[in-house]
């Protein structure tokens, strides 16, 4: 009998049951979301469906390596424990033949609808080759989806003069009392980027409505994964700019994350910026991508890994991690990001220490771990360094070094297991916090979760995103200053138990 021909999909679908079951789950992170299989980068269609968070992303199942892309997915109902699905979509049509890119989704019409980018890359008879980027539909039921027989939506004729159709992508999409929105990067005629916005009665037929912003040159060249929501008194535009230079301890080299602060009229569509940050400060931190809760918060979630120091690619079958989904909120002129709070039903084995004096390298009982959420309040001014050295041992470290004259901020993974010449230092300037009685204070916390750490500063105002390769059996912790401090710590071990 002759065997059945199993469709692209289908022939992922078969790969990812056989090779998961094969991954010890061991190697994964225990609260952080990573890829089922081979390589995952940004996180795509972040969204609510029947009461479950989704989560897609970027996928390469067949390798540890950047490839054609699919649409990997899993979904949530608090954040923190994850169930993989199998994957949604491959690049198996005439117009996304050269990879499903990166999107969104929504749920409308009591269907999970994914708007996404298709690339068509082919060779034509002439020997040329055509190669565009398009904006595509498909739609589900939370598990299987169905490509829209219409694609693409949006094609290269609905651009502004001088868009280009090979930098066309990251579609991210809601629904207004007017209709639906979507807004996606592009490249301008200058060669930087722009975020273009467009609008729809049904989610398949769009019209181009007005560039919503431009680098001019300015931040980067091509603006990728652009997000745009209203957050306190301010809308964002959240984008991921790409070969961008160090600007300060603001931006770093290469690919980064900003928010743009701005005010935004709806009835004529303009978009003012105000205010430039970036999104994360650490060494390891792109793509990031937001939903709403049905209690009305902003949740985060970005790609930790950095395009050009991929350090963990060799180490597992898998290779990508998520950060832990954030809530942001707007208080003060800017962004707060805090871990969910659902992570806190996950906490066990509390350890505290209160009001420590600290004079010399110093390692407390209970307070170690790879696995674990950790509050350190550093007070006093009769110091000038204050380091946290973590995953650690006799070989073995990760450095969180404060200055507090300097008011800055090191993270240092030089010696955490790497054998490449990448970057490992990332500084930022910090703002101690000051009590009624005048103290200083810097409030940390680390969200230790084997190979990453998230290290989230006074209360969320700046965070810092790495990850790193020194095995487990480094797990001490160590305080040490060059005078005297008082520090509060509060440990907390992590337990979930990992569904595969």
């Amino acid at each position: 009998m002759e065997k059945k021909q199993c469709s692209p999909l289908e022939e992922v679908r078969e790969m990812e049951k056989n090779k998961i079951a094969e991954i010890p789950v061991e190697t994964r992170p225990v609260y952080h979301m990573s890829s089922p299989v081979g390589w995952m980068n940004d996180p795509n269609g972040f969204s609510v469906f029947q009461e479950d968070y989704h989560l897609f992303f970027q996928y390469h199942p067949f390798c540890n390596a950047w490839g054609p892309m699919h649409w990997g997915h899993c979904k949530s109902r608090d954040f923190i424990k994850w169930e993989y699905l199998p994957a949604a979509m491959a690049p198996d049509a005439d117009y996304d033949g050269g990879g499903c890119y990166s999107g969104s989704a929504l749920e409308a019409d009591g269907e999970h609808v994914l708007i996404y980018t298709g690339v068509i890359d082919r060779e034509l008879e002439d020997g040329s080759r055509d190669y565009r980027q398009v904006q595509c539909m498909a739609r589900g039921n939370g598990l299987d989806y169905c490509k829209f027989q219409g694609n693409p939506v949006i094609t290269g004729d609905m651009l502004p003069v001088g868009g280009s159709t090979e930098d066309f992508r990251d579609p991210k999409v809601w629904k207004e009392e007017d209709g639906y929105y979507m807004v996606v990067g592009n490249r301008a005629a200058d060669g930087s980027g722009q975020i273009l916005l467009y609008r729809s009665d049904n989610l398949e037929t769009w019209e181009f409505v007005t560039v919503l912003d431009q680098s001019h040159g300015k931040f980067g060249k091509m603006w990728e994964c652009p997000d745009f929501f209203a957050l306190g008194e301010k809308h964002i535009l959240m984008i991921s700019p790409q070969n961008m230079q160090a600007r300060g301890y603001e931006f770093h080299n290469g690919n980064n994350s900003a928010f743009l602060y701005g005010s935004y009229d709806k009835s004529t569509h303009q978009f003012v910026r105000e205010k430039v940050a970036a999104v994360d400060y650490g060494l390891d931190f792109y793509a990031p991508q937001t939903l709403q809760t049905a209690d009305g918060r902003r949740i985060m979630i970005g790609w930790m890994q950095s395009w050009d120091a991929p350090v963990m690619k060799h180490m597992f079958a898998w290779t990508g991690m998520m950060t832990i989904p954030r809530e942001l909120s707007f208080r003060d002129g800017k962004i707060y990001q805090v871990p969910v709070r659902e992570l806190e039903q996950y906490r066990t084995d509390k350890v505290e220490y209160s009001n420590l004096k600290i004079k010399a390298a110093t390692e407390l009982e209970g307070i170690r771990g790879r696995v674990i959420d950790l509050l350190v309040e550093i007070m006093g001014s009769d110091f000038q360094y204050f380091q946290i050295c973590f995953a650690q041992n006799e070989d073995y470290e990760m450095l969180l070094r404060y200055d507090r004259i300097g008011n800055c901020l090191t993270i240092d993974r030089t010696h955490a297991g790497l054998d490449r010449d990448v970057i490992c230092q990332r500084q930022i300037k910090v703002r101690p916090l000051v009590s009624q009685e005048q103290e200083e204070t810097l409030q940390l916390r680390l969200l230790l979760d084997k190979y990453s750490a998230e290290i989230f500063v006074n209360n969320g105002e700046q965070v810092m995103s790495t990850v790193f390769c020194s095995p487990m059996e480094a797990d001490g912790i160590l305080f040490d200053t060059d005078g005297t401090a008082h520090i509060h710590v509060i440990k907390y071990g992590i337990n979930v138990q990992i569904k595969r």
